[in-house]
């Protein structure tokens, strides 16, 4: 008997990710699409097939649902993850988990409460050459990591939405929140704690609307661009930037520098992972090619969470590592707004 599954917000991330790879895997049997624009669940059920809720609350109340997808707008994950969580359901809540620590607390409080799984979308764990460079880096293979580098960046969220023009609600404060920093950075911060099992405790940044324009011919109100430097517990020092104005190619790359070489991922259109040891030796590695916006492969992300709910195991990504990289992400937007260095503070997370 295969899963009941709903999913909130039908945009281009329910589209193009959640509702074919919950389609795709053999222990999803039904889809049920919620979304406030009526015509946009009835066009997901005519590509996927599956079944309209009328109310969000359905969802909620559908004692056969077993999971949800919250792919609703950022400002609004707390309202619906938590719901989703109180009323017995398993959550896949998109990035950022939310916009301010207090709600991102609501989500992992009612995790704890409900004792279902939440998994929280920070997609970059998922790619191979990612898991690949964890393990070289977790076997100490070039020695103690020392200093990196990463970059997120594309053309912009307006050629991706499905609203594909400039009124796209990630040029919103009241609705994106952080800009670029919450729709790439996010991605990089947590990536950088899970390949370096390490925790980013320190930031500086810049950070401006460079190019983009809203509809109406003004520059937006959140940043187009962010760059930042980075330290972290273990004391690395690292840089990264995150960018909507990349025309001509998308950057993804991640170089890590260790006592004995370097470890490049994603730098190269041949090979996923480059190792450069300090005595000339090179290694590539072939594993897959990276998602990108216009190359739209399996992401393993709903796959992972209906593993994880099926074998009761932990998820990949929790409530807490969100948490982590939100509150990383904030920091990075005080630092730029400030201009000043910001600790991010280290309190614990449990008595929240």
């Amino acid at each position: 008997m295969g899963m009941k599954v709903g999913i909130i917000g039908c945009g281009s991330i329910t589209k193009m990710r959640h509702a074919p790879e919950y389609t795709e895997n053999p222990y999803v049997d039904e889809i049920v699409f919620y979304d406030r624009n009526l015509d946009r669940s009835e066009a997901l059920v005519e590509l996927f097939g599956g079944s309209i809720a009328r109310t969000v609350d359905e969802l909620f109340e559908d004692p056969d649902i077993i999971a949800i997808s919250d792919c609703s707008s950022n400002e609004n994950h707390h309202l619906f993850s938590t719901k989703a969580l109180l009323s017995g359901k398993h959550v896949l809540c998109e990035k950022p988990i939310s916009l301010t620590v207090d709600h991102a607390k609501e989500i992992v409080a009612a995790q704890k409460k409900s004792g279902k799984k939440l998994m929280v979308d920070h997609n970059q764990r998922f790619t191979r050459a990612h898991q690949k460079a964890k393990e070289i880096i977790e076997k100490e293979e070039l020695g103690k990591v020392l200093t990196f580098r990463t970059t997120f960046g594309h053309s912009g969220p307006e050629q991706w939405g499905i609203n594909k023009t400039n009124s796209t609600w990630f040029f919103k404060k009241e609705r994106s929140g952080f800009g670029v920093a919450g729709d790439l950075g996010i991605h990089k911060v947590d990536l950088i704690h899970y390949l370096l099992d390490d925790k980013i405790v320190q930031v500086s940044a810049f950070h401006g609307a460079l190019d983009k324009q809203d509809e109406n011919g003004n520059p937006i109100e959140v940043s187009d661009n962010i760059v930042c430097s980075l330290k972290t517990k273990k004391g690395r020092l690292g840089t990264a930037s995150f960018s909507w104005t990349h025309y001509g190619e998308e950057d993804n790359s991640t170089i890590i520098y260790c006592e004995k070489g370097i470890l490049k991922i994603y730098n190269s259109e041949d090979y996923q992972i480059e190792v450069l040891t300090k005595d000339g030796i090179k290694v590539n590695y072939q594993l897959e090619s990276i998602q990108t916006n216009d190359n739209q492969t399996n992401s393993g992300v709903i796959d992972a969470f209906i593993e994880s709910i099926r074998l009761d195991q932990p998820p990949l990504v929790t409530g807490e590592d969100a948490l982590l990289a939100l509150k990383v992400i904030l920091g990075i937007m005080e630092a730029a707004e400030t201009a000043a260095v910001v600790k991010i503070e280290k309190e614990s997370l449990i008595n929240s």
